[in-house]
């Protein structure tokens, strides 16, 4: 068997709801774009073609090739990803399960972004993922590194590698400046998309098998829609658990990294209406969660389901997974309407702020932290108790800091999970925008927020802007907050005039207030 699922939850395949899913097994394999209602059908209508990629992909390895072609012409050998969502944390899975360096760059922090810009971009191909290039964080990011190839005297054309809707503005301009641009099927939405050239681009650009992780998909999809399906088994499972919760570990397993892509996936795809389910990354399956939770694991573990399988099996699956899991709760699995609200939030922020940060009053204020929130606590282990006097049934850390610098925040998930002993997920901001933060607002409105923000090393400005990199930044994280403030969710912000020194004190304060 191409998937093996391994359960301590029984599965009930005489109930009512199985039933329900068996029937829609097949349709959902037709692309049956009305099984979510009609309130749905106008987005799911254009947004089925996922179904197919197992096998439609395969179109694209003549394409492929020529890509692989000219990389090996421009001696290109190392790769960064610009792309944010579904665009990126696709290809970061497969980078990861094949053991090949891929810088992903879904951050509009300077820090981050400094710390992935090589010092020779001689040999770099840049691969920018966009539907339509419009989004802010990728087209930051691609004004960056074409400045920077400019100063370094190299022509743009000769690194750029574009993934992009035919006929997109983004797609007219790229062809019209002789970039690299391999075109998507538009007929998929991001988070189903990395089966489709988003996620297979940059496959192909490493040196990945390709045809093979189409072939495990297709034949573990096609086992989907008949009897004894592990999809309709997963769903199953997932809705008479009846938890909000939902833990995902993969480390020890073969697929590192699918944590994190699972998360975006169901988070982003049920996470509205006051409905879904948070998936919580976790670092290891001994790890803190705290509270009621569902968990699942990829490799054998002391976890309620283990979820064996290739990666282009699990990419199918979880996909399907999160499809049919809409079809019982009546959701578009397909929109995002809350992630939409933050950004227009964030745009609207920047044009108030006439593109300079002002300055905020803290609550509270010490040596290393500013503390932002409507409590009237002296202490930062005081802010935090208070937030969690609240009494939620999760916690959400977002830490608008640069991943592969600031790492050490990562601890504050456990640390916060065993003080709080509810769930507790950690994002890096912005990436989380297009994952979690969709559940944080149009979810299950029982969350505490703790926001982290910090000043930056050395700010970097976006060509042709008016603002910075940090700029940006700050305006995602406080249009965010604003959308959280309106739901009245409980909301703290800490704000790091030393990062490094405040993240030692947050954790310290932390611990403390055990």
């Amino acid at each position: 068997m191409m998937v093996r699922l391994t359960s301590k939850k029984e599965i009930d395949r005489n109930s009512a709801l199985y039933a329900q899913l068996r029937a829609a097994a097949p349709k959902l394999a037709s692309k049956d774009f009305t099984l979510w209602g009609k309130s749905a059908e106008a987005e799911s209508r254009i947004r089925m073609n996922w179904i197919d990629l197992p096998s439609k992909s395969l179109e694209l390895l003549p394409e492929l090739t020529k890509l692989q072609e000219w990389i090996s012409e421009k001696g290109l050998s190392e790769f960064i990803l610009a792309g944010m969502g579904g665009s990126s944390l696709g290809p970061e899975v497969l980078a990861k399960t094949y053991k090949k360096s891929l810088t992903v760059l879904d951050s509009t922090d300077p820090d981050q972004i400094a710390f992935s810009t090589p010092q020779d971009l001689t040999h770099v191909g840049i691969i920018v993922g966009s539907k339509s290039g419009s989004t802010a964080e990728t087209a930051s990011q691609k004004a960056y590194f074409t400045k920077k190839l400019l100063d370094a005297g190299l022509e743009p054309k000769n690194h750029f590698i574009i993934i992009t809707d035919p006929g997109s503005p983004f797609d007219v301009e790229s062809r019209a400046l002789d970039y690299f641009v391999i075109n998507a099927d538009p007929n998929i939405g991001g988070r189903f998309s990395v089966l489709s050239a988003f996620g297979l681009v940059p496959a192909a650009a490493l040196g990945i098998d390709v045809a093979s992780l189409l072939l495990d998909a297709k034949a573990a999809a096609d086992s989907f829609a008949g009897e004894n399906s592990v999809a309709i088994d997963l769903v199953t499972i997932i809705l008479e658990a009846g938890e909000q919760n939902i833990s995902f570990s993969d480390s020890g397993s073969n697929v590192p990294g699918l944590s994190d892509w699972i998360e975006q996936l169901i988070a982003e795809s049920t996470g509205k209406e006051g409905r879904g389910f948070l998936p919580i990354s976790i670092e290891n399956s001994k790890a803190s969660v705290a509270g009621p939770v569902l968990s699942f694991a990829f490799s054998p573990a002391d976890v309620d389901v283990v979820v064996e399988a290739p990666l282009g099996a699990q990419f199918i699956l979880w996909e399907w997974v999160t499809a049919l899991l809409a079809i019982p709760l009546r959701i578009n699995p397909f929109d995002q309407p809350n992630v939409q609200d933050a950004k227009v939030r964030a745009l609207a922020l920047l044009d108030s702020w006439k593109n300079i940060v002002p300055d905020f009053t803290p609550s509270l204020e010490t040596e290393n932290i500013q503390v932002f929130s409507n409590s009237r606590a002296k202490t930062i282990d005081g802010q935090i108790k208070e937030l969690i006097s609240h009494e939620p049934h999760y916690v959400a850390i977002m830490a608008y800091l640069a991943r592969g610098v600031d790492d050490a925040i990562v601890e504050m998930r456990q640390n916060i999970a065993k003080l709080s002993g509810v769930g507790t997920s950690f994002g890096w901001g912005p990436r989380f925008l297009h994952s979690t933060g969709q559940y944080h607002k149009g979810g299950v409105a029982n969350g505490a927020f703790i926001q982290i923000t910090g000043e930056c090393e050395s700010d970097i400005e976006i060509p042709g802007k008016d603002f910075s990199f940090h700029t940006l930044l700050m305006a995602q994280a406080l249009g965010d907050g604003e959308a959280l403030g309106e739901k009245k969710s409980p909301l703290i912000r800490f704000h790091l005039k030393n990062r490094k020194a405040g993240i030692i004190e947050l954790l310290n304060a932390i611990k403390s207030a055990d």
